[in-house]
């Protein structure tokens, strides 16, 4: 585990110089993090090959294996050996078979795999003798060059992790809140048991006094939890953890209030509570027990998932809708003078303001790219053709390249006017925890629009209804969701007459 300490400079007369501000400990916990972002391998990548080797593994072994054993099954062997080696490893996947914390674990993980073998083997030797085949000694080697295979492949990964620990590429830009004997108990059990897991950045705490100190086992104070929330931003933290003990209840519930609009993974150290849960309560970075408070949504594998289906999705509809797109571009381009297309700047992820693309549908010297001003019923800003493609949405078709460029996604919370107001209030100061919506990347569409929630914002209600659908979305989050709120947009366009 690293920390800040040897980025601390001797002056000429070879004394440690007085502790640096916590602005100047910030940058310098800035600049830690894209050092560990720099030579970090990217979970899911690690994850990825974890599961493509053993499939293969698996498969190779048994395929070879089985051809030998004096299976029956004709010219359905290669398909079913295929299948249940599938099987096997999707099964292991869905028990959290390849999560880094299990694969540090050979036990557990080979437990978990065996498991997932047995029931995968299981299940389609069943579905054979009740089809006519025969039970004999092939199926015994088949299974059991299976479950070798596995074991072999659990300590060669385990045994590549560990490595790969070792040498920090596999670290978590993380961050503690709440100073004190927690934090420092904290700290030394996870240097004692975590070596290279974490990259611990610093601390943050509200309290100024000496229940706080400065600097706590060689880790800076950098700030107070307003400072972090700005932090996290900057500096792609990918864990907190919270060293409040869980009787300060209180205190407890008014931090996560703040940190949970954070796109990262939040916990609640257990190590130094007297009140013990069952061991499954817990994940644990080394030995050091932790309560799973919040996840970043939509990460890991998820968020490959997700990217891949932006991609291809966006790619086929821009070839599909290029008449769509010239004609739009022809029709803006002949009914006012002006550029065809109007660029915004908007919220995208974790609060990153964002270039978002639109077909212009103001007059030239009207628009309004600051958002100054909400778009009414009948507003003289708008053209004729600019009434039309507000109306089916005809004008953020242009968001489909933002989408290509990764600013946006297909579907999530609608990306926000950086100034969007109502009644002279902006809207993060009308919802509480109005952030938490860019916890994940905005979309050209999503569950709040898809439900009746487009067009003007003149109330605040209207702005909370919104923020509620887009936390549905965010906490429910599947690609059958996506693609259910994709098939519903054109219906819903059609039938909703509060665009404009």
């Amino acid at each position: 585990m690293t920390s800040l300490s040897h980025h601390a400079h001797l002056d000429a007369a070879g004394a440690v110089p007085s502790e640096p501000s916590e602005r100047t400990a910030r940058e310098l916990a800035r600049t830690r993090a894209a050092e560990t972002r720099e030579r970090m391998i990217p979970h899911p990548v690690v994850t990825g090959v974890a599961v493509a080797a053993e499939a293969m593994a698996l498969l190779a072994a048994t395929l070879a294996v089985s051809g030998g054993a004096g299976l029956d099954l004709g010219l359905w062997r290669v398909p079913v050996v295929t299948v249940v080696a599938l099987v096997a490893v999707l099964a292991s996947r869905i028990a959290g078979g390849y999560e880094l914390a299990v694969l540090r674990r050979p036990v557990v993980r080979l437990a978990r795999a065996l498991a997932a073998w047995t029931i995968a083997f299981a299940a389609v030797l069943l579905v054979l003798l009740g089809t006519g085949s025969e039970a004999h000694g092939g199926f015994a080697v088949w299974f059991l060059t299976g479950a070798a295979t596995l074991g072999a492949s659990t300590l060669t990964v385990s045994a590549a992790i560990h490595q790969l620990t070792a040498e920090g590429r596999l670290q978590r830009r993380t961050v503690l809140v709440g100073g004190g004997p927690n934090a420092e108990a904290l700290i030394e059990a996870l240097e004692r048991t975590a070596a290279n897991e974490v990259s611990i950045l610093g601390i943050f705490d509200d309290r100024a006094d000496d229940r706080s100190p400065e600097s706590q086992a060689g880790h800076p104070k950098l700030g107070t939890l307003d400072d972090l929330v700005e932090f996290a931003r900057t500096a792609t933290v990918d864990l907190v953890i919270v060293s409040i003990p869980m009787t300060a209840e209180t205190r407890l519930l008014q931090m996560l209030k703040k940190l949970w609009v954070l796109p990262v993974d939040i916990r609640l150290s257990a190590h130094a509570n007297r009140l013990r849960l069952r061991p499954r309560s817990y994940s644990y970075i080394g030995g050091v027990p932790l309560l799973d408070v919040f996840d970043k949504p939509i990460s890991g594998w998820d968020s490959i998932v997700k990217r891949v289906f932006d991609v291809t999705i966006a790619s086929l509809a821009i070839v599909a809708l290029s008449p769509v797109f010239l004609a739009v571009a022809a029709a803006v381009k002949w009914d006012s003078r002006g550029p065809v297309l109007f660029r915004q700047k908007r919220y995208g992820f974790n609060n990153e303001v964002v270039s978002v693309w639109k077909f212009r549908s103001m007059f030239a010297d009207m628009a309004d790219p600051a958002a100054k001003k909400v778009v009414t019923r009948d507003d003289p800003r708008v053209t004729r053709v600019g009434r039309i493609i507000r109306k089916t949405s005809l004008d953020e078709l242009p968001q489909l390249f933002n989408v290509l460029r990764g600013d946006l996604s297909l579907v999530g919370p609608r990306p926000h006017a950086v100034n969007a107001h109502t009644h002279d209030q902006l809207w993060e100061e009308v919802v509480d925890g109005y952030f938490a919506r860019h916890r994940v990347k905005p979309g050209v569409t999503g569950w709040a629009q898809v439900n009746g929630l487009r067009g003007e914002i003149d109330a605040p209600e209207k702005i909370r209804a919104r923020v509620d659908y887009d936390l549905h979305y965010i906490e429910n989050w599947s690609v059958l969701f996506d693609l259910y709120i994709l098939a519903l947009t054109p219906i819903r366009i059609f039938n909703q007459d509060n665009a404009y």
